[in-house]
């Protein structure tokens, strides 16, 4: 038997990039100039597919992002940190005309309030994406994941499309729309038979699913195709196959210290096990103890788990 090892499969990861401004302490707004004494102030790395692409990069998955930021002080801190953590900025979009979007976090124990500035994130389009694939297949990608769906209504138009010529080429896919700021969740349907994973969290699959079951809604979008998985908060997680059958695994408990990024942390950790060939029950597993690791800390990266973190808690539970 050989020794070699083989090396991971690439993942290229679209989506938003933005720092997060998190707040902490009394932040309900009290309009009318009064002033309000907060606990904490962080910036962090933020946006579903930039989280998403720094937990690939904690586990030692070799990982890409393409994104669009502004030429800013904010997008040079971005640059900086996630290629520091290990990931490849090098399909990055400066944007000369736009800022690079922002998000503030009004975080409280177990909920957060989320107001973004979109700047630059919505200008990411279909044809610069094609060219970030050509360019990552040479260099041994293997799937393509897309973060914050609505976020970005230009790509989203030719995603379709787009997602199709990825699998034509050799690559797996994925998805997560996050929240739809519009509530009206259209265009995911078309988006379905193109995907191998699709990633919502509870309230995102009853709302794209269309009923007031998860089960029932998880089963109605895999009968389109993908493997459904559904982020289930502190009732742990269920994946649902193409032929209706359900893995559920419970969550991992730990008291949240903020809930930010704990879904793309999920996504990071389910997508490293299933590239890797894991088992729906151990990829399940491996993700919701990623989302626990990644709650007890501020921010969407600081606690995030390497591959050692899992496989120890694994062992010990």
């Amino acid at each position: 038997m050989s020794d070699v090892v083989a090396a991971p499969h690439r993942v290229l990861v679209v989506g938003d990039l933005n720092p997060d401004l998190i707040l902490t302490g009394d932040v309900v707004p009290k309009f009318g100039q009064v002033e309000q004494l907060l606990d904490q102030a962080t910036l962090t790395i933020g946006g579903s597919a930039a989280i998403t692409a720094h937990g690939l990069a904690r586990l030692g998955r070799p990982v890409s992002i393409v994104a669009a930021i502004g030429r800013d002080v904010f997008g040079d801190r971005l640059l900086g940190d996630l290629s520091g953590a290990g990931v490849d900025v090098g399909p990055v979009l400066r944007r000369d005309d736009v800022p690079t979007g922002l998000t503030v976090v009004l975080s409280a124990s177990e909920d957060r309030a989320i107001l973004t500035l979109p700047g630059a994130i919505p200008t990411v389009t279909a044809a610069e994406v094609r060219s970030a694939v050509r360019a990552a297949c040479g260099r041994g990608v293997a799937h393509l994941h897309v973060a914050s769906l609505f976020l970005q209504p230009a790509l989203a138009t030719e995603l379709p499309e787009l997602l199709a010529e990825a699998r034509a080429a050799g690559l797996t896919t994925s998805l997560d729309t996050n929240d739809d700021p519009h509530g009206q969740w259209l265009g995911v349907d078309a988006l379905l038979p193109h995907l191998d994973v699709f990633l919502p969290n509870r309230a995102e699959v009853l709302a794209i699913g269309r009923d007031g079951d998860p089960r029932r809604a998880a089963a109605t979008l895999a009968s389109r195709g993908p493997l459904v998985v559904v982020k289930d908060g502190a009732d742990g997680a269920f994946a649902t196959t193409l032929d209706g059958d359900v893995v559920h695994v419970r969550g991992a408990r730990r008291q949240p210290v903020d809930t930010a990024g704990a879904g793309d942390t999920f996504d990071a950790a389910f997508l490293d096990g299933w590239l890797d060939g894991l088992g729906l029950q151990e990829c399940l597993q491996r993700a919701t103890t990623a989302g626990a690791f990644a709650v007890a800390a501020l921010g969407g990266t600081a606690g995030q788990p390497t591959r050692k973190d899992l496989l120890d808690q694994g062992k010990a539970t």
